[in-house]
């Protein structure tokens, strides 16, 4: 068990060095933003969407 427990404690040091935590926070904000974005753009859509039935329609066909 001893024997097994310096290889686990190197690995997880080795592991805390090489993922560290500001990239992943990177990577999350990144997907946030986008995700962000593209929330906005469907609101305004649906607003508009809405506002334009609401007044009886787009106009002549």
């Amino acid at each position: 068990m001893k024997n097994l427990r310096l290889p686990v404690v190197a690995f997880l040091v080795l592991l805390s060095f090489a993922l560290t935590s500001c990239d992943a926070i990177e990577g999350v904000f990144k997907g946030g933003a986008l995700f962000g974005v593209v929330g906005v753009f469907l609101v305004v859509l649906l607003l508009w969407f809405l506002v334009r039935k609401m007044r009886g329609g787009g106009g002549p066909a």
